[in-house]
C-alpha cells in the first residue's frame, strides 16, 4: 500500500490535519506534508479531501508481510446502554479461534458511557479490550465507527476481525474492508482455523443449497460477519484478568454525514420477537390455512414462548417478517423450539439447528427435520397438536 499526494491539487483547506488520528498530517505554508513514519494507511485523509488531492493505493499484501497480523479481534456492538448478545457468542468463538492460533483475543468495543462493559468482555475470554468512548460515538452512524474501527485496524494489524451480522455490523464491516482493501465473508455459520493459518469461513450458498467455505489469503486482516444466535456464550469467569485500554479517538463532526433524529422499534403486538426468546413455535406449511394458527399460539400461550414461521407461510402473509425463522429471516437458539408441520429444507436449518432441544410433528416420516430433532412426532398436526397442548396443560395445573 501506498499513500500519493498530489500537492499542486491540494487547497490547504486543512480537513485532512483534523481527521488524521496518528498526527501524520502537518500544515506547511498554504498546503500540507506528511509524516510516514507516523501514517498507518487508515484512508481517513483520502476521504475528507474534497479535491481529491490524497490517493491511497491498496494492492495485495507481501506474503512476507503476513506474519506481521496478529490476533483475533471480535467487533462487541451495545445497544441501548448493553452489550448485545452477538457480542458474547463471537467472544467465545473468537478466544477458540485465537487458542488455535497461539494468539490473543481483543474486543473492541465503541460507543459512550461504555467503559463498564469492559471488564463483562475480559470475563467471556477476551484477553484485552479496547475502549472508545466520546459523546460522538454515542448512537451508531457509519462515518464515526468506520474512522474509528479502520484506524484501529490499520495501526494495530490483527490477524483477523468478526463482527455479528446485525443491521449496524452489516453496515460497519463492509465500509471498513472497501476503505482498507480488504476481503469480506458475510452472515457465516462456522469459523474455524485451518492447517495453513487461515480463517475458513463458511456461509450458506445458492439458496441454501451447498456450504460454501472461503479464504482470504492475499489480504490482512480477515474478515467475516457472523449471524446472531449460531455460536453459544459461555458462562463468565469472574476469576479472570485482562488488559482494558481506552483509545483516545478524535472525530470532527465535519467527518460524519449523518445524525440520528430518532429511533423507532418495530414491535409486532401480542408477539415476542423471536430471536430472543427461550422457547419458539414455529409452523410451516403444514398448518394448511391461517386460521390453524390459533393451535400453536395456544401452545405458545401456555408456555410464554414466541410465535415463529418458515418462509412459505410469512411469504403468504400468515405471519410478520419479523418472526420469520431460517437463512432468509432470523437464527435463533432457543432453549426449546417447536417445529410445526415444518419439513425441515436447509435454509430453515440453519435459522434453527443451533436449539438447545428440538420437537417435530411432521405426518412425513422422511421428513429432513427429523434429522436434527431432539423429538419427532410422525403423524397429523391436527391430532398430534391437540394433545400436547392438552397434556402441557396438565402438567401445569398440577404444579
Amino acid at each position: 500500500m501506498s499513500l500519493i499526494y498530489d500537492r499542486d491539487t491540494c487547497t490547504g483547506c486543512m480537513l485532512c490535519p483534523k481527521a488524521c488520528n496518528f498526527g501524520a498530517i502537518m500544515k506547511d505554508g498554504d498546503k500540507v506534508k506528511f509524516d510516514f513514519d507516523k501514517c498507518v494507511l487508515c484512508g481517513s485523509c483520502e476521504e475528507v479531501c474534497p479535491v481529491d488531492a490524497i490517493k491511497i493505493e491498496r494492492k495485495k499484501i507481501d506474503p512476507s508481510k503476513i506474519a506481521e497480523y496478529k490476533n483475533v479481534w471480535v467487533f462487541c456492538e451495545t445497544t441501548g446502554g448493553r452489550l448485545r448478545s452477538v457480542a458474547l457468542e463471537l467472544v467465545t468463538k473468537g478466544r477458540e479461534l485465537a487458542d488455535k492460533l497461539g494468539e490473543r483475543l481483543v474486543a473492541v468495543i465503541i460507543g459512550s458511557d461504555i467503559t463498564g462493559h469492559a471488564q463483562t468482555l475480559v470475563h467471556h475470554g477476551a484477553d484485552e479490550v479496547l475502549v472508545v468512548d466520546a459523546k460522538i460515538f454515542a448512537d451508531y452512524t457509519t462515518d464515526a465507527y468506520a474512522i474509528a474501527m479502520t484506524s484501529l485496524i490499520a495501526s494495530r494489524k490483527p490477524a483477523v476481525v468478526l463482527y455479528g451480522a446485525t443491521s449496524n455490523g452489516r453496515d460497519l464491516a463492509p465500509r471498513i474492508a472497501a476503505r482498507l482493501g480488504l476481503g469480506l465473508t458475510a452472515d457465516c455459520t462456522g469459523l474455524e482455523i485451518d492447517e495453513k493459518r487461515q480463517l475458513i469461513q463458511t456461509r450458506p450458498a445458492f439458496g441454501g443449497n451447498i456450504m460454501a467455505e472461503i479464504i482470504t489469503p492475499s489480504t490482512r486482516p480477515q474478515m467475516a460477519t457472523v449471524r446472531p444466535n449460531v455460536f453459544k456464550p459461555k458462562e463468565p469467569d469472574t476469576s479472570r484478568k485482562g488488559k482494558i485500554e481506552k483509545v483516545n479517538m478524535q472525530v470532527s463532526p465535519v467527518q460524519v454525514r449523518t445524525r440520528v433524529l430518532e429511533k423507532v422499534s418495530e414491535v409486532v403486538e401480542g408477539m415476542k420477537a423471536v430471536d430472543e426468546a427461550d422457547i419458539i413455535v414455529c409452523s410451516g406449511r403444514g398448518i394448511k390455512d391461517p386460521a390453524n394458527l390459533e393451535l400453536p399460539r395456544q401452545l405458545a400461550k401456555l408456555l410464554d414462548a414466541a410465535i415463529g414461521g418458515s418462509r412459505p407461510i410469512v411469504d403468504m402473509g400468515w405471519l410478520p417478517p419479523t418472526q420469520q425463522v431460517g437463512q432468509s429471516g432470523r437464527t435463533v437458539c432457543p432453549k426449546l423450539y417447536f417445529a410445526l408441520g415444518i419439513s425441515g429444507a436447509i435454509q430453515h436449518q440453519i435459522g434453527m439447528a443451533s436449539s438447545d432441544t428440538i420437537v417435530a410433528i411432521n405426518k412425513d416420516p422422511e421428513a429432513p427435520i427429523f434429522s436434527i430433532a431432539d423429538f419427532g412426532i410422525v403423524g397429523d398436526l391436527f391430532t398430534v397438536l391437540p394433545e400436547v397442548i392438552a397434556e402441557v396443560k396438565r402438567v401445569l395445573d398440577s404444579r
